[in-house]
C-alpha cells in the first residue's frame, strides 16, 4: 500500500509565505515526477509546479518567481515554498506523484487548504 500525505497549509495574509510538504510512503520502488496542483472553488484543478526525478522543473505562469518546488528523493518528499502570496492563490493544494512500486501510476494526496487574506 502507498500513502501520499500533504501538510503545511493554513491561513496567511497577502504577501506572506507558506511551505507545503508532501511525503509518499509504502512499497515504492521509484518515484518519477512529483507535482503540486490546486483547485479553487468553482474552478478546475490546475498545475502549479512539477519536478522530474532529475530535478527539472516547470511552473504555471501565475506563480513563476514566487513559488519554488523542490524534492528530497531519499525521503520521497516534495516541497512547495510559496512566497509573496496573493488572495488568488487561495485553493486546496494537491500533491501528485508518479510512482513505480506495488501500486504503479499517478497518485493524489488528500489536499491541504491554503487561504490568503487581503
Amino acid at each position: 500500500q502507498v500513502r501520499v500525505v500533504e501538510s503545511g497549509g493554513g491561513l496567511v495574509q497577502a504577501g506572506g509565505s507558506l511551505k507545503l510538504s508532501c511525503a509518499a510512503s509504502g512499497s515504492i520502488f521509484r518515484i518519477n515526477d512529483m507535482g503540486w496542483y490546486r483547485q479553487a472553488p468553482g474552478k478546475q484543478r490546475e498545475l502549479v509546479a512539477r519536478i522530474t526525478s532529475g530535478g527539472s522543473t516547470n511552473y504555471a505562469d501565475s506563480v513563476k518567481g514566487r513559488f519554488t518546488i523542490s524534492r528530497d528523493s531519499a525521503k520521497n518528499t516534495v516541497y512547495l515554498q510559496m512566497n509573496s502570496l496573493k488572495p488568488e492563490d487561495t485553493a486546496v493544494y494537491y500533491c501528485n506523484v508518479d510512482i513505480v512500486g506495488v501500486v504503479t501510476g499517478q497518485l493524489w494526496g488528500q489536499g491541504t487548504q491554503v487561504t490568503v487574506s487581503s
